[in-house]
């Protein structure tokens, strides 16, 4: 053979081969959908759950279907970013309009309440086995119980430097001395006395404080003469549960606030992450992001029994600050810029006073997505008769879950206002409600409330069909519906 037609035979293998690679891949190419289960939260007679969907594959995935059991005694209460149907203790779950498509190498979620303690078994996923499940460190309690106690979870440590704590003074030293990726860890027990974090962490390096449920804060003040503006003062005791003030990139998971005047307060702290925390029995509100603290995060958390002191204060997440408090928190040109917060996956509720989540205006971009909220105690006070009271712009609120039952004062589930102010702001236009579920119970007006539709011209709110009520006085909404 000639050194040419050799070439050329050569060329021809190559080519062949090519095709047939390229044949190979196109056929090759599908998604691969994994699940793993995770309890995000738990109550004295049930839990929040959640499952994180992964395609680990090399294509798109277009919808997908996660069956389970779960044991006797356990029930599925309310779910979101999803749609369930149960025959008896076997439950199909499948994916909401929003979140069916998956890219490779991303993740979609979906999240329910229960009553009872017994935790999924059997997962499946497009008929294939979840490949996660419960973690296997997880025993399910039995079904039984009588417990009025949570069941007890510690949250896995970053990895760096580690201080263990068990006392008020050493948490309060640990928390002087912090530096970045340090993790700051309680071991169960009491906590009593003023915490107060003003050491920044960085992006690449968050400052983690880390506990189980049993590890309770709790702050008997305020004392001494407060400042006209909050700010950590000598001989001020704020009664604060757990306060974050210039102190950027924290992370605080999985310990308990109570009885104290608010649960968690982050001020001028960017980018904190609250997760898996409870905040119970708590004077006024439960978490309070003010003061710019932009780009946070809670998430997974359990809020209830708010306002106890002064109900009209007793919000469950308070994003921003009204604008008649400005000249202490507008730090960001005279504004609360506490803007792309997202709240997500939490159960707020019962007996939160005020709203389940207050929106304040000059908040832009944020996301109010998965929560469940239980209106059962909301006092009326102060304006405060809904689960989410949106005085902000550009929010998107999806896959909630809301419901109301006697006693408490309840006008609507989600509600919109539009307070004037200087500088001015699209207050209360430009948001985005889709995918929740709500209860009205028989009781309030409407599942979403816009208060204006003339203040928004420019930038409507947007109600979707895939919004449904049940026991509303008057329906969904009192605007158009977009389909």
């Amino acid at each position: 053979m000639t050194r040419k037609r050799l070439l050329a035979a050569i060329a021809a293998t190559a080519s062949a081969a090519g095709l047939f690679g390229a044949v190979v891949t196109a056929e090759a190419a599908a998604p691969s959908l994994t699940a793993v289960f995770a309890q995000s939260s738990a109550w004295d007679s049930g839990y929040g759950g959640k499952y994180t969907l992964t395609n680990t594959g090399d294509a798109n995935s277009t919808q997908w279907t996660i069956e389970f059991d779960l044991p006797a005694g356990t029930t599925i209460t309310t779910s979101w970013s999803s749609v369930l149907t149960r025959s008896g203790q076997h439950y199909k779950v499948t994916n909401a309009g929003f979140n069916g498509t998956i890219k490779p190498g991303g993740t979609a979620s979906f999240g329910f309440n229960t009553t009872g303690l017994g935790l999924p078994t059997g997962c499946t996923i497009n008929g294939d086995p979840c490949g996660g499940g419960a973690p296997s460190t997880t025993t399910t309690p039995p079904t039984t119980t009588t417990t009025s106690k949570p069941p007890t979870t510690t949250p896995s440590v970053p990895a760096g430097d580690v201080i263990d704590v068990s006392t008020a003074a050493e948490l309060r030293a640990a928390l002087a001395a912090a530096s970045p990726g340090q993790t700051i860890r309680l071991a169960a027990g009491t906590y009593r006395g003023s915490f107060v974090a003003t050491k920044p962490g960085t992006a690449g390096a968050p400052i983690t404080v880390t506990g189980p449920a049993t590890a309770v804060l709790i702050n008997d003040g305020p004392s001494g003469e407060a400042p006209s503006c909050p700010a950590p003062t000598a001989g001020w005791d704020s009664g604060y549960g757990f306060w974050l003030y210039g102190a950027p990139y924290w992370h605080l998971k999985g310990f308990t606030v109570q009885e104290s005047k608010k649960g968690i307060v982050a001020d001028d702290s960017h980018h904190t992450l609250i997760e898996g925390v409870r905040v119970h029995r708590i004077d006024e509100e439960a978490v309070h992001f003010r003061r710019s603290s932009a780009d946070s995060v809670i998430r997974d958390s359990t809020i209830s029994h708010t306002g106890l002191v002064q109900a009209g204060y007793g919000e469950g997440v308070y994003l921003g600050s009204a604008n008649s408090n400005w000249a202490c928190h507008g730090n960001s040109g005279g504004v609360d810029r506490s803007d792309r917060i997202q709240v997500l996956d939490n159960h707020i509720g019962p007996y939160v006073a005020a709203e389940g989540i207050d929106v304040k205006e000059g908040t832009v971009d944020g996301v109010v997505r998965g929560n469940t909220f239980d209106g059962q105690g909301v006092s009326g006070q102060n304006s405060a008769d809904s689960w989410v009271d949106v005085k902000g712009s550009g929010y998107v609120i999806e896959g909630n879950t809301g419901t109301f039952a006697s006693p408490g004062t309840f006008a609507n589930g989600y509600e919109t206002h539009n307070p004037g102010t200087t500088p001015s702001f699209p207050n209360g236009c430009g948001n985005v409600w889709r995918d929740n579920k709500s209860d009205l119970g028989g009781v309030g007006q409407y599942a979403i409330k816009i208060t204006s539709t003339s203040k928004c011209s420019e930038r409507p709110n947007v109600v979707y069909a895939s919004n449904t009520v049940s026991r509303a006085v008057n329906g969904l909404t009192n605007i158009p519906v977009t389909p």
